[in-house]
């Protein structure tokens, strides 16, 4: 089924898809995990509109490059056109919040890297970024106190907020707008913190946002 936005209720949102925006080590316990380096220069990388899938009721993870990694991250659904945008700015353009799986294939990552290779591959295959619905930003008091966590198969994996992010939400879209245009039914995702770790077929997924929660299991393919 082809994607389309829509909110928490489940009804289509008249934006168009388009891409999808992604900040690395915006968290510094997944900095630490990940053994990265910190640095002034954000990670920034895209994936195509072809990434988007749903988050419910199951995620679909390829077999044939190894490991496939849980990234939870907070989700944002852009409203209106952006470029070089401040903070202000960044935050009137915020349709709504959601949720959703980075997914990345750990190895492959790994190996591209080693190689001093792009690593897109890795992380902007199709159905790589699996969403929720979203809500309108208005129903949220702050988008700087916003918690949300990852349990799989009944177990804690990964927890944040919002409040922790190296770069708040609205910082990190004025920064994707510095170096992209942003345009209506974009998406940005905002980092992920620590827990990531690889995902296995039939693994049963409770996703907390908010006051929200989804569920998703997980399916191999080829």
């Amino acid at each position: 089924m082809q994607y389309f936005h829509q909110d928490s209720q489940g009804k289509s949102i008249d934006l168009p898809v388009g891409k999808v925006i992604c900040i690395g080590g915006n968290y510094a316990d997944h900095i630490k995990e990940m053994s990265s380096l910190v640095t002034d220069e954000p990670v920034l990388f895209m994936k195509p509109s072809t990434a988007m899938v749903r988050l419910e009721p199951e995620i679909k993870i390829p077999t044939e490059f190894g490991e496939c990694h849980n990234e939870t991250e907070i989700a944002v659904l852009i409203g209106t056109a952006l470029k070089n945008a401040d903070v202000t700015a960044a935050e009137n353009a915020i349709w709504g919040i959601g949720i959703a799986q980075d997914l990345t294939l750990r190895a492959l990552q790994k190996r591209l890297k080693s190689q001093g290779r792009p690593w897109e591959r890795a992380k902007s295959f199709d159905a790589s970024c699996p969403l929720s619905g979203f809500t309108s930003k208005q129903y949220f008091d702050d988008l700087n106190n916003i918690e949300f966590a990852l349990e799989v198969n009944g177990k804690l994996r990964q927890a944040g907020n919002s409040a922790n992010m190296e770069r708040s939400i609205v910082e990190v879209v004025s920064l994707m707008s510095q170096n992209f245009t942003l345009l209506p039914g974009d998406v940005v995702l905002t980092g992920t913190p620590a827990g990531v770790a690889a995902l296995a077929s039939g693994d049963k997924l409770n996703i907390s946002f908010d006051r929200f929660n989804y569920t998703s299991q997980v399916v191999s393919h080829d």
